[in-house]
């Protein structure tokens, strides 16, 4: 496999480079997420690793452009975070794997090998759907019911999330992390707002509430049973 490591640890990256050409593995090293950016989007890889700690522009941020500009090479986040919020938030952006420091060299090895079996020629949605609402990712239009709901950029990011996590529980760290791009609460009550309006926008004579708060635990946007 043709491999773009991204880390800056030196000795981390020496030693992922001697395993993985050991195996037979090709691999090419970026010490920064600017850097690890423009090879990452300028060549074709079989498989990107990176940290997610890194200097000029951080693994997730790289991640997520990387994403939204198209590409869909298979991503192994290995980093030291490795919390749940830490694990779900390096999957949301885009990994396919999540690893964490200090990890044991035949794992590594298997998940590498894991991550080739899997196909990755997935088509680009283009719209999302859910019940009677409708979103156009190209021409970012909304609408439920054939209606069209006029929404704010960041107000369309979030239901967009929202779609693509239907029917899972999303926590507010991951909305402000994921919509909001923070890595830190605020202490305001950014999140709560921007979901009050959304769920005025959506509301419509009849229609049943798509967005349910999950108390104490966060929101869940799922099709009426």
């Amino acid at each position: 496999m043709k491999i773009l490591l991204i880390e800056d640890d030196q000795e981390t990256a020496d030693y992922i480079i001697q395993g993985l050409q050991g195996e037979g593995h090709v691999l090419v090293a970026a010490r920064d997420g600017q850097a690890g950016l423009v090879n990452a989007a300028g060549e074709d890889w079989d498989l990107l690793i990176v940290d997610r700690m890194l200097p000029k522009l951080d693994g997730l941020g790289m991640v997520r452009l990387l994403r939204g500009s198209g590409v869909n090479t298979p991503v192994l986040f290995l980093t030291a975070l490795g919390g749940i919020d830490d694990r779900v938030a390096g999957l949301n952006a885009g990994g396919d794997d999540y690893l964490v420091k200090p990890f044991a060299f035949s794992e590594f090895v298997a998940r590498i090998n894991a991550l080739r079996r899997r196909p990755h020629h997935s088509v680009p949605e283009t719209t999302l759907k859910i019940a009677d609402l409708e979103i156009d990712l190209q021409a970012h239009v909304t609408r439920r019911g054939g209606k069209v709901i006029d929404l704010q950029p960041r107000e369309f990011r979030l239901l967009e999330y929202l779609m693509r996590h239907a029917g899972q529980v999303i926590t507010r760290t991951m909305l402000l992390e994921n919509v909001w791009h923070m890595h830190f609460d605020p202490h305001t009550n950014v999140v709560e707002s921007h979901i009050s309006r959304l769920r005025s926008k959506m509301a419509q004579d009849g229609s049943p509430e798509l967005i349910h708060t999950i108390r104490g635990a966060g929101y869940c946007l799922r099709a009426p049973i």
